[in-house]
């Protein structure tokens, strides 16, 4: 019977190597789901455990550890899911939709595309959405203006990813404090530091490159206004509407658990939809599960509007389970303990531990092709380490969603370059530069993190909530 050891760092690699061939396959050679190639890397790594002496039941209490540590994500996920089904059903998406689309003027187009895909993605948690919706409508706009669309590609990117990353109707936003054993709204009012100062600096350079290119006239603000038009058909749109949104928010400023806070959300939401738009209690279970279905014939808006429902979130969170088994695995039997191990030894202070963070989560969108892996990965890793350097956990997810989160499309191979390229029609590599958001607060972040600048130590009771977390674990 072999003696258990600390694994050696090449079997830890290999695990890590198999999960990255696996994905990078999958993704970039074959197009299909990342799921299965997690379990393969899940495999490798019970593999390289086993030979490290761990028993079986030890490797599967590190699956089953790594699944448990990802639950409040999955239960956020969930409830938002149904929340935006029940927002669109209701009119409240579609009035914030409707009143952010009235900000665009000509003379300020560019800044008017960032502030509309802010508000855009804050209404429905996605950047991909708004690219492939609204995004693709203030292309056409600029085109009209005759601005060169690797520009107009990076506006609209940096919008949609700004709102992606401050919503909490996000996966990304929700997944990041999970790993890294942060609350979601301290997590998002912890963000505003470097996520504020990078998104002044991106108005600001957007409002000089408006007065270089923006001398032209509007001549496509015809599809902009079919999709107002149609919006307008379709709900009722009221100013009242933005109610639930205010109250989510209000919530969270009162210190609301986000679980509570959202579902006074729905609520409020679906006693507004009864109102505004004559729902029944059929119509608001079946968005509530399925989402809602735009009919309009409007292509752009059905897109847009055909969204939400708790079946939405299944792909999110079985990525989210497939990802955590392998996480565990590699956590538990102290695979990521040597890698990290190897890295720490050159971040000694704060900085340089916030640094290798990120620069660890631009890597995994690299080598991984998937921003979801690039978070879980490199939270994991590096929990542990934050908590050892007395580090409050939300500077992990911080720094997780100020590189995971906004580098992905950035890489042309990445799920998100793929899609933004294709979707918006620019190349990656044209509009990698004018994506000033995206590549901007990585550079903010590693700043902040060298200067000391927000960056919070552990308090007590934090402390004491993440020790009592581990001796439960522990004890299961």
């Amino acid at each position: 019977m072999s003696t258990k050891r600390e694994p050696f760092l090449w079997e830890a690699l290999v695990s890590l190597l198999s999960l990255v061939v696996a994905i990078g396959l999958a993704i970039v050679k074959y197009e299909t789901a990342p799921h299965v190639p997690m379990l393969i890397g899940a495999f490798v790594a019970a593999i390289m455990a086993y030979r490290a002496g761990y028993k079986w039941k030890e490797i599967e209490k590190g699956m089953m550890d790594g699944i448990t540590n990802a639950l409040q994500a999955i239960v956020i996920l969930s409830v938002i899911g149904v929340l935006v089904g029940v927002w669109i059903l209701s009119g409240t998406v579609p009035t914030m939709i409707y009143y952010g689309l009235q900000i665009l003027s000509p003379k300020i187009f560019l800044v008017a595309t960032v502030l509309i895909c802010s508000i855009t993605s804050l209404a429905t948690g996605s950047s991909w959405g708004t690219a492939g919706t609204i995004g693709v409508a203030l292309m056409g706009v600029g085109e009209g203006l005759g601005m060169p669309m690797p520009i107009v590609a990076g506006a609209v990117l940096s919008g949609a990813y700004f709102g992606d990353k401050m919503s909490p109707l996000s996966d990304t936003t929700n997944l990041a404090p999970a790993m890294a054993g942060s609350e979601l709204f301290e997590h998002i009012k912890h963000m505003v530091y470097t996520t504020g100062t990078s998104y002044i600096i991106v108005l600001i350079i957007e409002t000089v490159l408006g007065f270089v290119y923006g001398g032209g006239s509007v001549e496509t603000m015809g599809r902009v206004n079919q999709i107002l038009e149609g919006l307008s058909s379709q709900f009722n749109i009221s100013l009242i509407l933005l109610l639930p949104p205010i109250i989510v928010i209000g919530l969270a400023i009162k210190k609301i658990p986000a679980i509570p806070g959202i579902s006074m959300g729905i609520v409020s939401g679906a006693i507004l939809g009864v109102i505004f738009q004559g729902n029944n209690f059929g119509q608001i279970l079946n968005a509530a599960y399925n989402g809602y279905i735009s009919e309009t014939g409007v292509t752009a808006l059905d897109s847009l509007l055909t969204n939400g429902g708790f079946t939405a979130m299944l792909y999110s969170i079985s990525i989210v389970i497939t990802a955590m088994m392998f996480g565990g695995i590699m956590e538990n039997t102290n695979q990521l303990k040597v890698i990290v191990d190897k890295i720490l030894q050159k971040a000694q202070s704060d900085g340089s531990l916030i640094a290798a963070t990120i620069l660890s989560a631009i890597g995994m969108n690299v080598v991984l092709s998937e921003q979801y892996m690039s978070i879980v990965v490199t939270g994991r890793m590096y929990a542990q380490a934050y908590k050892d350097q007395g580090l409050h956990p939300k500077n992990l997810s911080r720094a997780l969603e100020d590189s995971g989160t906004v580098t992905g499309c950035l890489v042309p191979w990445n799920t998100g370059g793929a899609y933004m390229s294709s979707t918006l029609g620019v190349a990656t590599v044209a509009y990698l530069p004018f994506a000033f958001f995206n590549w901007l607060t990585p550079i903010v972040s590693i700043i902040f993190g060298l200067l000391g600048i927000t960056i919070e130590p552990i308090d007590e009771a934090v402390r004491k909530h993440l020790d009592m977390d581990e001796t439960e674990a522990e004890t299961v």
